[in-house]
Order: C-alpha cells, then structure tokens, then sequence
C-alpha cells in the first residue's frame, strides 16, 4: 500500500485533524509550540489563556523576567528552561525583527527554543508555506508504517517524507500522523486489534503482541 492510500484510510479516521494549541497570532502559535515540547497541548492549552493576559503581546513578554513567567507555566514540564527561552526568543523578536514573528526557517531557529520542528509548524500553520513538521508522534507512526527506515532520524523522517507526499499534502499529514499516533497508534498501547492499518505495520513487537492478545 503507497503512503498516499495509508493517509486516506487515516483521513477518514481523523476527518477533522488540526492544530490543537490554542492562538490567535503567530506570537501566541509560537509560545504555545515552544511550551508544548515534552508535554501535551491539553497541558499548554489549559496555562496560555492566563500566560497571554499577563503577557499580551511579544513586547510585554520581552520586558518580563524568567521569574516572573515561572507561576503561570509552571504545571508544565522544564517550565524553569522554557520561561527563559520565551524571554530571550521575545527580546530577540522585539531586538532583531520588530517584534514580528519571521516567516524563514533560517530566521526561526536562531530564536532560543525554537528548534526545526518548531519553526515548521509555524511555517506551515501561521504562514501557510508548505513545511512539515516532525513531532515523536510523526515519527513513530511514520516508522511503524514504513513510510522510512526504523533508524532514520527525524531529518531523515521529514525529508523522506516530503519526498513521498505532493507539498499540497504536507500541512495536513502533519495532523494526520500526530491525530494517528495521539489517538490510535499510541507509543505503548496502540489499539492494533482495531486498526484498518495493521497488515502494512512494520512493528514486529506491536504485531506479536496482537497475535497473543487474539489467542
């Protein structure tokens, strides 16, 4: 089965798959994405409303201290690490961009916390260029169903990616793979007794599991 045929039998699993993290502006996409690494976007959903009113704009936050971001992030993991990252990447908007959120993968990754992954989403989400975005949801599932090779890396898992899917689909397989591996395909407890998908899987352990749990 091509990845084109696996995307459709997850799109019509997942007809809806969007961007879950809540905003209204590149600014509040970009926190919200730098605050999502290591944790959920239900987790970075529930501290952001409040973050945002305190620090409205990319100007207020670069006028904060770590400190003073600490109490409204701190349910989340390495809440210490991300509170001085969005000091610096706000100071670095504010200093190098005029507080404008760029729209260049280049100018991106220069800001602290922002690593490819991040500056794709932002790309894709809020430019609306087409860019695709390895998350560990994307790249378990992408591996699990043999889209790349078991020891690729996550460059390796974007490139090959974009190399097999037309650019028109990037932004959506994105979702697809993250809603597929959120949802259904989990890291520990994939739901393979229930999956349209499980003969292309390339997961030998997930498979035996299967077979025990049929017997």
């Amino acid at each position: 089965m091509k990845v084109n045929e696996i995307l459709d039998i997850i799109e019509t699993m997942f007809p809806n798959a969007d961007c879950e993290l809540i905003h209204r502006n590149a600014y509040e996409l970009l926190v919200a994405v730098v605050l999502s690494a290591q944790t959920t976007d239900v987790a970075v959903n529930k501290v952001t409303p409040a973050l945002f009113e305190k620090f409205p704009t990319v100007n207020d936050m670069a006028l904060a201290t770590p400190k003073e971001i600490e109490p409204y992030i701190q349910s989340i993991g390495l809440y210490r690490n991300k509170a001085k990252n969005l000091v610096s990447l706000a100071k670095s908007l504010v200093e190098s961009y005029d507080g404008v959120v760029p729209n260049t993968m280049e100018d991106l990754v220069k800001l602290d916390g922002v690593g490819r992954k991040t500056a794709n989403v932002i790309l894709s989400e809020w430019y609306k260029i087409p860019a695709l975005a390895v998350d560990t949801h994307v790249e378990r599932v992408s591996k699990r169903l043999g889209f790349v090779k078991k020891d690729a890396s996550v460059l390796e898992v974007e490139m090959t990616l974009k190399k097999k899917i037309k650019k028109d689909r990037w932004r959506k397989t994105h979702h697809l793979l993250i809603f597929f591996g959120r949802y259904h395909c989990k890291a520990l407890k994939p739901d393979c007794n229930h999956c349209p998908l499980f003969d292309v899987c390339k997961d030998k352990k997930m498979k035996s599991k299967r077979k025990m749990d049929i017997v």
